[in-house]
């Protein structure tokens, strides 16, 4: 029988080297394949209007993009009085994220080496959480449920209740509004109030479970994320930035100074280190140190190449380049930036105000001033009107304008 011929040490090499990059080849053609089977997206031709705009947003949105867009909508139809609109936004973002306070199986996905964080349904850092239940429960007073806007400022305050020693559960206004739902359904409140107090330098409205009309305002722009580090596995913000900061409302011969009681860019930078920047800044070690090994191993493939024949040494040869190839593409894979999808038209100060009115319609003008009690910087003229039913009279004023 013949014998059957053997390849060479040399040939061995050349086949597991053309063997890896087949390899490498094949994963970058299915990635290039999974991309162009997506189905070309409608154009977007924005309009100016933000609801508008944000509804065809919503409508191109990956899944887990959905609830941030449903957040941004809500806020802008309450800017502009659309309550039926903003309503169903802000509960179609809650029902979405309603397993926020347990495990999620996304949020376990997004921890791994391969998979980015912002590929997780978004439920935003926990500023933004209390901010959905905040809007939320203004629409409940609306609709004369002042117990079902108490139930959600509790739950604000316990999204915020894991921040680091210090600033645990440390809204104001989260506490001062618990407290006025709990004196108007006659349920102790003294606890949620001393709360409010303890977390507040300035002076708290008079809490007057009688008040019928509430004055929700709204300043400025809020904070922005973004990612740090080499491979922006960092979490940072943008500061917030406002001109006005508080509110007068002139109604009736009364002079009401309204906020700023809550200030967005504090809540959201005083949180203390998240699980997440742990696992993003392993994922980052992680990824530099498979590049470095990728490198030596390239590096060391190529100068036994170069060796003469009688020192090369053609199996070590191949085995480096394999591992400085696999590396690589490893290397490549890992995602540890971190999520920096933001509910980016949340204001940077929050303020409220209360007072007793007789029925009927008071004519009233809201001025905002530079600081507590500088300058006016505009005023606005409206119309409070006051009905004769249980129901408080809520306003919510933006000086952002729709």
């Amino acid at each position: 029988m013949p014998e059957l011929p053997t390849a060479s040490p040399a040939a061995i090499a050349a086949t597991a080297v053309r063997g890896v990059f087949r390899a490498a080849f094949l994963v970058i053609a299915l990635a290039l394949g999974g991309c162009t089977s997506v189905p070309p997206e409608i154009p977007f031709v924005p309009t100016g209007d933000p609801v508008a705009d944000g509804n065809a947003r919503l409508m191109r949105a990956p899944p887990q993009d959905r609830p941030l867009w449903e957040c941004r909508i809500a806020l802008e139809a309450l800017r502009r009085g659309d309550w039926a609109k903003a309503r169903a936004k802000l509960d179609g973002a809650i029902l979405a994220q309603g397993g926020i306070l347990g495990p999620r199986a996304d949020a376990a996905k997004a921890r791994s080496l391969f998979h980015r964080e912002d590929t997780k349904l978004f439920v935003g850092e926990p500023y933004e959480r209390v901010m959905v239940y905040f809007y939320r429960a203004i629409l409940y007073w609306m609709d004369g449920e002042p117990d079902n806007a108490r139930a959600c400022y509790r739950t604000a305050q316990l999204l915020d209740a894991d921040a680091a020693e210090g600033y645990k559960s440390d809204w104001v206004l989260p506490d001062f509004l618990d407290a006025l739902a709990s004196a108007r359904l006659k349920i102790d409140w003294a606890d949620s109030l001393l709360r409010a107090q303890q977390n507040f330098t300035g002076s708290l409205p008079p809490l007057d479970p009688e008040a019928n009309v509430l004055v929700f305002v709204e300043l400025g722009r809020g904070p922005r994320k973004y990612g740090g580090g080499e491979y922006g596995e960092r979490l940072h913000f943008v500061p917030g930035s406002a001109r006005a900061r508080s509110a007068v409302l002139h109604v009736a011969g009364r002079t009401v100074r309204i906020g700023p009681q809550d200030d967005l860019t504090f809540q959201a930078t005083t949180r203390g280190g998240r699980l997440m920047d742990t696992i993003l800044a392993n994922k980052a070690d992680f990824k530099e140190t498979a590049d470095t090994v990728g490198d030596v191993a390239l590096i060391g493939a190529a100068v036994s190449a170069y060796q003469p024949r009688s020192h090369r040494h053609d199996g070590l040869t191949g085995g480096l380049a394999a591992v400085g190839i696999l590396s690589k593409i490893v290397s490549a894979a890992t995602t540890p930036e971190a999520d920096t999808r933001c509910w980016d038209n949340l204001p940077q100060y929050l303020g409220f105000g209360l007072l007793k009115l007789p029925v009927g319609d008071h004519p009233a003008t809201l001025e905002f001033l530079e600081g507590e009690h500088g300058k006016a910087l505009s005023s606005r003229p409206l119309t409070i009107s006051v009905g004769a039913g249980p129901a408080a009279t809520v306003l919510f004023l933006s000086e952002r304008e729709p």
